[in-house]
């Protein structure tokens, strides 16, 4: 599946936002940054609300937040969530994160960053539905792709769980993925600063 994030785009945040919902990505991933969990803030959550409301593809929702339960009450009105990810060293309530989100029958993730490794999720591996690798650290649109975290992919690639890259996918940087299983990759500025955005998800798709 092709993710396209919104963070960094030409065009306004909601005309990006109708058009990613147009176009043949197969999910619409939207980052929340607090501004406390990482530097940057970006959206509110009612924001988020407002912007996403009317939205038809699926959801894949990366939260960079502090204390994430304090935002799920409201994102799961949001009605075509597929996904949501947190950092594991974002919260206190780790189990109680995962519970909430997973009763509410919406598949959860969890996100490593490049410089983590991957025994920080092996504790919740058989609870979690995803693993999100960070190719670029948390944040920031625009960065370049870190290589190295290619061998946590392989690593994961035995586990019967969803696999998912974010950061720095380009249509080079995504022959880095070659011959390897991954079920979610996240492309936002190289599809959104593009001049045709279909053209360059369908590059990703290709390749």
């Amino acid at each position: 599946m092709i993710a396209v994030s919104y963070l960094k785009s030409k065009l306004s945040k909601e005309e990006t936002i109708r058009n990613i919902d147009k176009s043949d990505a197969d999910l619409i991933h939207v980052d929340l940054m607090d501004g406390l969990y990482v530097e940057e803030k970006n959206f509110t959550i009612e924001e988020v609300l407002i912007d996403l409301k009317n939205t038809t593809k699926p959801l894949d929702i990366h939260l960079m937040v502090k204390e994430p339960l304090n935002y799920l009450k409201d994102l799961i009105t949001l009605n075509n969530i597929w996904m949501i990810t947190f950092h594991l060293d974002s919260t206190s309530n780790i189990e109680e994160t995962i519970k909430f989100i997973k009763d509410n029958y919406i598949k959860v993730g969890i996100a490593v960053n490049p410089d983590e490794s991957l025994d920080i999720i092996y504790p919740y591996i058989n609870k979690i539905d995803y693993v999100l690798i960070m190719s670029v650290y948390p944040g920031k649109g625009g960065q370049k792709f870190i290589p190295e975290v290619v061998n946590k992919i392989k690593e994961l690639q035995d586990k019967n769980i969803y696999i998912g890259i974010d950061g720095g996918i380009n249509e080079e940087t995504v022959k880095y993925l070659k011959d390897l299983r991954v079920d979610n990759i996240i492309s936002g500025s190289f599809v959104c600063l593009s001049d045709d955005m279909n053209a360059s998800i369908n590059k990703l798709k290709e390749k």
